[in-house]
């Protein structure tokens, strides 16, 4: 074998390429974008530009990484477990679409921030109809997530009582005054550390989640001020919520499933009052006024667009399962072709390693 050709077969196949690099920092972009607005969800946006799997898979990796590194290290077992967690990272995705997401959030939090202050009216009343839309989605998942017994059925009486019970106490919670609830370092971390949900949960906005705790304001102000002190307790909540919290939503999106979105489309409904586009300084609510027109305006034009992002995701979902389920067709006709064609079907794929079956499919992520 020549230069060249050794050269060739120990440079694997790889999607990795500046163009990829580039579409990555595009959709990282666009999951920055989504976290700046209430009620448009990130963890939709990373659905539909295709790197869901992976931010939440790299995610998790890093976390038990990092875990291992500080369980082992004291103890004198050395660095290997961690390692080879981390290196399961896909870094070279995870690293354009954080340099997006970043740069996207600063640009996007001064403009968010001024119009928000300036129209109030008219911002809550996008806000109210992009989180009204995007209530479909825990409500769809949960009415196809399979039952105890691994049957399916559409939402159950306690079901109803329980979303009922879940959306009172958020309505509750956010009704109280914002005097009530001081932004101390201990509030912004813990914050910070539940708005980093959003990443995992399609439907679930980091920033609403913010605005409910009375810190979206002041979160956008610090970004644009360059607060440090402020990010550094923002930024050490996100990564203990990474560490803890998206570990535990996982396991109850994995094992408590339905339930849990339950749960969610009852807290997202309640919170919905948080949003009323008209009320006082203490968040008293108020009759419309004027500008009822433009708030509905405002308000029809926040719903389509997360209509949108959800439609696009049922077709993004969609043409997955599809490509999945020909991949999985054509691999069992390759293997019953394999087991067949006896011995003279051994040597062959053992000189064609994807011989009669799908090759491994290429992350749309690059």
């Amino acid at each position: 074998m020549g230069e060249t050709q050794r050269h060739r077969a120990a440079k694997p196949s790889s999607p990795s390429s500046w163009p990829a690099h580039g579409l990555n920092l595009v959709r990282g972009a666009l999951i920055g974008t989504a976290e700046t607005v209430p009620g448009v969800s990130g963890g939709t946006v990373a659905l539909v530009v295709g790197v869901y799997d992976t931010a939440i898979g790299s995610a998790s990796r890093l976390v038990t990484g990092v875990r291992l590194a500080l369980a082992d290290l004291p103890r004198g077992r050395g660095p290997s477990r961690a390692l080879h967690e981390i290196r399961q990272v896909r870094w070279n995705v995870i690293v354009p679409l954080l340099i997006g997401m970043f740069a996207a959030l600063v640009l996007m939090a001064g403009l968010v921030e001024g119009w928000v202050e300036e129209q109030p009216v008219h911002s809550r009343a996008l806000f109210f109809g992009l989180v009204l839309a995007s209530l479909w989605v825990p409500f769809s998942l949960a009415s196809r997530a399979p039952l105890p017994n691994g049957a399916t059925s559409s939402w159950r009486p306690g079901e109803v009582v329980v979303a009922l019970v879940s959306a009172a106490a958020a309505f509750v919670i956010v009704s109280l005054p914002p005097g009530e609830v001081e932004a101390t370092p201990l509030v912004i971390v813990a914050a910070a550390a539940v708005a980093v949900s959003a990443l995992v949960l399609p439907g679930l906005s980091g920033s609403f989640l913010l605005l409910t705790f009375g810190l979206y304001e002041r979160t956008l102000s610090a970004v644009n001020e360059r607060d440090f002190g402020y990010l550094g307790l923002f930024a050490l909540g996100a990564l203990l919520g990474l560490a803890s919290f998206v570990k535990l939503m996982q396991w109850l999106l994995e094992n408590r499933q339905r339930i849990t979105l339950v749960v969610l489309t009852g807290v997202v409904a309640g919170c919905l009052r948080a949003l009323w586009p008209w009320q006082d300084e203490d968040r008293a609510l108020l009759a419309p006024d004027g500008q009822l027109g433009a708030a509905i305006g405002f308000a029809a034009l926040g719903f389509v667009v997360v209509a949108a992002f959800a439609v696009a995701e049922h077709i993004t979902k969609t043409r997955r399962e599809t490509r999945e389920t020909t991949a999985r067709a054509a691999e069992a006709d390759g293997t019953v072709g394999g087991a067949s064609g006896g011995a003279g079907g051994r040597h062959r794929a053992g000189a064609q390693p994807y011989a009669g079956a799908v090759p491994p499919r290429q992350d749309t992520e690059g």
